[in-house]
């Protein structure tokens, strides 16, 4: 009964492609082999998907085309690794391959070569070493690396290579800065074309004219986008001296910050050419021509080099100079806002406080008056000058309080460096006044300014003698150094 009722086993023909081992009908995948050329690769795609689509649509048909002999799967190619997946047509690339696309240019001038390359490709055969490499991917720190054979560069929206023959530009993915990287391929291009006489001291060597190519672009860029932070900085700061509003200060925000990060940029590129200048040795290896040539080069002989890494870095420097020129100008318009709106804060709690004495003041009048509207009996009833009298009392004490309370806030209002009642608690401080700013001297008698200038006469004639006693020590000295130390000796025994 379970025999006959349990279902016949399925011919292995007739499984599906996901019940069929993977080994059955793939190989086991393998590391990646040389390129495949892209017809081949195609074909095998193309073949895999029929196949793919004809075993999975088997289910589906009628029970009575099932009889039918399923197509066997057909072997894929060994040379090419195909996904099966969502991304059909496309070979496979393992995943641990990490790639760099780069541009080379020859000793010409020519762009010889765009395409991608291996880490691994390039660290063998540059002389390179993977922290090297791993520096071109960071956008944050600006380097200069001098290795044996090569120079490697990362400054800005640049990363190249240049060695003695040849220069490898390596291109950044999402970087904004394509019109400058079009404009230094141009200029790269045309620099290294220009050969230039050989014989003539002037000439600078291959790499040299690849490096100032570099330096100029990264000194061109800075100096243009200095100038495009600077022009809305300096006119947000022209109208504020005439109006401080919120949107200004608003603009004035956005615009430090975005001098902040252009300043450390700067900074961080004159840092990178600073710290090649300070390392002898390494300006020495930059002579990538020569050593090509079998020409050895001592660490001190660098003049060339020097001076062209000098002048670029005197440029950045005045670029950074003049960035912080303007963050302190900011800064200072910044303090000066701040002082000016806490003045003007001070200034309306001064008038809020004006006005509460005044209505202190008042309220101190009219409890004197309400006292005398209550439906009370007193002995001003009667009177024909009660009513003139309390509403001038009324009027005298209101005018009093007043008077009281506002010269109180004027001694509050004088602040004091010493912590006393402001100028009046250590003398007279006015600019204009006699004294001409300096502390007012107490006046003194006669008799008081004749000793006081009989002791300065005293002690102006007891430092006299003390100064004629020592040159003659010394004039003695001089004379008769003989008896001098016979005497400092019998001193020293006695």
């Amino acid at each position: 009964m379970d025999a006959a009722s349990a279902s016949p086993p399925i011919p292995q023909r007739l499984l599906s492609h996901s019940h069929r081992p993977f080994a059955s009908h793939r190989r086991a995948l393998v590391p990646s082999t040389p390129r495949v050329c892209l017809d081949n690769s195609y074909i095998d795609t193309r073949r895999h998907t029929r196949a793919w689509a004809r075993n999975l649509s088997f289910w589906r048909r009628p029970w009575w085309s099932k009889n039918k002999p399923c197509p066997q799967w057909p072997e894929l190619s060994d040379s090419s690794v195909v996904d099966d997946g969502t991304n059909l047509h496309r070979p496979l690339r393992p995943s641990n391959e990490l790639m760099l696309r780069c541009t080379e240019f020859d000793e010409k001038g020519r762009c010889t070569l765009i395409g991608e390359f291996k880490k691994t490709e390039l660290i063998a055969k540059y002389g390179l070493l993977p922290r090297d490499l791993r520096k071109i991917d960071s956008s944050v720190l600006p380097r200069i690396v001098v290795r044996p054979t090569a120079i490697l560069l990362n400054l800005l929206h640049l990363r190249v290579l240049i060695m003695h023959d040849r220069v490898l530009t390596f291109d950044v993915y999402g970087s904004t800065d394509s019109l400058a990287q079009s404009s230094f391929m141009y200029e790269l291009e045309g620099k290294l074309k220009y050969q230039g006489d050989s014989r003539q001291p002037s000439s600078l060597p291959y790499e040299f004219r690849a490096l100032e190519t570099v330096l100029l672009s990264v000194t061109t860029n800075l100096e243009s986008e200095f100038d495009s932070v600077r022009e809305p900085v300096v006119t947000v700061l022209r109208d504020l001296e005439e109006d401080i509003d919120r949107d200004k200060l608003r603009h004035l925000l956005i615009y430090s910050k975005r001098l902040g990060t252009f300043s450390q940029r700067a900074r961080l590129v004159r840092d990178a050419l600073e710290e090649l200048l300070e390392a002898d040795d390494d300006l020495a290896a930059m002579y990538l021509t020569e050593k090509a040539n079998g020409k050895e080069r001592s660490e001190d002989d660098h003049t060339e080099v020097e001076m062209l890494l000098e002048s670029y870095h005197k440029f950045c420097d005045e670029i950074v100079q003049s960035a912080e020129n303007l963050v302190s100008n900011i800064r200072n318009t910044e303090e000066i806002v701040k002082a000016i709106l806490d003045a003007n804060r001070n200034s309306l709690m001064l008038l809020d406080l004006k006005f509460s004495i005044g209505t202190i003041g008042l309220g101190t009048g009219t409890f004197i008056a309400a006292l005398y509207g209550m439906n009370l009996k007193n002995f001003y009833e009667e009177s024909d000058l009660g009513f003139g009298t309390v509403s001038a009392a009324c009027f005298f004490l209101t005018v009093a309080v007043c008077v009281y309370g506002l010269k109180k806030l004027t001694k509050v209002q004088r602040v004091s460096m010493w912590g006393g009642q402001g100028r009046e608690g250590r003398g007279n401080w006015a600019l204009d006044g006699p004294t001409n700013g300096r502390l007012a001297r107490k006046r003194l008698t006669a008799s008081e300014r004749m000793a006081e200038r009989a002791e300065k006469e005293r002690h102006a004639q007891h430092v006299r003698s003390a100064m004629r006693r020592r040159i003659a020590h010394a004039t003695k000295k001089q004379l008769y150094p003989e008896a001098t130390e016979h005497k400092a000796g019998r001193t020293d025994v006695g």
